[in-house]
């Protein structure tokens, strides 16, 4: 095994081991890439607080998500074509989060389906939803979430209609990915991809193929996701399935404090705070600018949890610094999974836990809740730059 010390090693891992149409998927933003980009580039405007001659023994990073215990407040976010990435690449991950104590979120646009997942795990996962017009499928997968006991509905609200990512057109994205001249080429330099692909079945989208209406293979699925999303989303629909669920609900996409007023009053479990990872919006501020605004509007009713442009344990601690309660990684344990399936999911969350563990006591804490605005260094109009209107 190569010495990994940073996401970004597994980030070159993944990029050498995996079709390059999947890869770009992963790393990739809609338009020009700005907010894409700037979900990064923001966290590095935060610089940390170092404090000395405190006490650092007996550290910890317990605390909890939705009521839920973990080791650490860091959750692995929903990430579509997941199997694509690494050959049965859900459930790895899955495992790979059960084993370390923190929790897994399951796409609707999964190549595993939820059954698959539960299958091969032993404890409850979360399961995303994006929401379709069809009725008949959008009831049944609540319900196929319900029966696989999934511990939190994360419904999807920045998705209603899709953001171009022009990478995704010009590589001809598709699952499986279409047998044209230049895809042939790509994969016969990803042999260990390959192989791992030829053994085994879960090529489609499994919690569709099979499931919605009409949709049996490859040419019917992309038409009948082209045109599903469902653009007449509101928070009337919203109650609806809420009250279809029945449980904790998570709502993920809120980027303005209005929308975060709304969702708090709504009475979801939490929000997380996310630009789809620079995937919808181009021209969207970074999730790390709007967190402190969202924070001020509803920090005290509801959960706030953070998503988009953590890469490293600093930037999890900055973001806990700020005011979340938790935060979700997704191209970190997407890296680590391209890299190396299940073993590069566990060592992502390694490297991540061992990075807050160190910057946390060199800032002089010792327990995350702890962790404040005290502990950072925040550049002149980094908060008020840009005003809400």
């Amino acid at each position: 095994m190569p010495v990994i010390t940073s996401i970004d090693d597994l980030k070159a891992l993944h990029r050498a081991r995996t079709p390059k149409m999947f890869y770009d998927y992963a790393e990739s933003g809609s338009y020009t890439e700005q907010t894409f980009r700037e979900n990064t580039t923001d966290f590095a405007k935060l610089k940390l607080r170092q404090k000395v001659a405190v006490d650092m023994s007996n550290r910890t990073l317990a605390s909890t998500m939705v009521g839920l215990p973990v080791t650490m407040p860091v959750a692995l976010a929903p990430v579509g074509l997941t199997g694509m990435q690494h050959a049965d690449g859900e459930i790895h991950a899955a495992r790979a989060a059960e084993k370390f104590g923190v929790p897994f979120c399951l796409s609707t646009m999964s190549i595993c389906s939820i059954e698959d997942v539960a299958a091969h795990t032993t404890k409850p996962f979360m399961f995303q939803l994006y929401v379709m017009k069809d009725q008949e499928f959008l009831a049944a997968i609540i319900d196929r979430a319900k029966a696989a006991n999934c511990s939190a509905l994360v419904l999807t609200l920045d998705l209603q209609i899709l953001g171009q990512r022009h990478k995704d057109l010009k590589n001809g994205l598709s699952a499986p990915p279409k047998m044209t001249l230049p895809t042939v080429l790509d994969l016969a330099t990803r042999w260990r991809w390959g192989m791992g692909m030829l053994r085994t079945k879960r090529r489609f989208f499994g919690n569709i193929v099979g499931h919605a209406k009409g949709v049996g293979d490859t040419s019917s699925l992309m038409s009948w996701t082209a045109e599903q999303f469902d653009e007449r989303l509101d928070w009337d629909k919203i109650a609806r399935i809420r009250d279809m669920w029945g449980g904790k609900l998570i709502l993920k996409g809120i980027l303005d404090p209005e929308d975060a007023r709304i969702a708090a009053d709504f009475g979801a479990d939490a929000i997380v705070v996310s630009n789809h990872g620079g995937r919808q919006l181009d021209g969207a501020l970074s999730s790390i600018r709007m967190l402190p605004h969202i924070v001020k509007a509803v920090g005290d009713q509801v959960e706030i949890h953070m998503d988009s442009g953590i890469r490293s344990g600093q930037d999890v601690l900055k973001a806990l610094a700020l005011g979340a309660h938790a935060t979700w990684i997704g191209r970190a344990w997407l890296h680590g999974l391209g890299a190396m399936g299940e073993a590069g999911v566990t060592k992502a969350l390694e490297v991540i836990r061992k990075e807050l563990d160190i910057s946390m006591a060199l800032c002089g804490e010792r327990d995350l809740h702890r962790v404040g605005p005290q502990n950072l260094l925040i550049p002149r109009g980094f908060l008020d730059e840009y005003q809400l209107g």
